[in-house]
């Protein structure tokens, strides 16, 4: 999965932002698990840009419930 851009993002509709959010979660998570159990994984640097992307999917979630107020 290809790191996303702020733009991309705020073109996502609401759904389809909570159902990326919850894809990367998962990848995070199986990757975590991959290094605590000992392993190596293909590409450490993943990590990072999955929890940026995360991160600006939040962003961007947050600013939408603030408009709304």
């Amino acid at each position: 999965m290809p790191i996303l851009r702020m733009r991309e993002i705020r073109e996502m509709s609401v759904e389809e932002r909570e159902r990326r959010l919850a894809d990367l979660k998962a990848e995070l998570i199986r990757l975590r698990t991959m290094v605590k159990a000992g392993g190596t994984i293909e590409n450490p640097s993943r990590i990072r840009e999955i929890r940026k992307t995360i991160a600006r999917i939040l962003t961007v979630n947050n600013e939408e419930r603030m408009k709304k107020r």
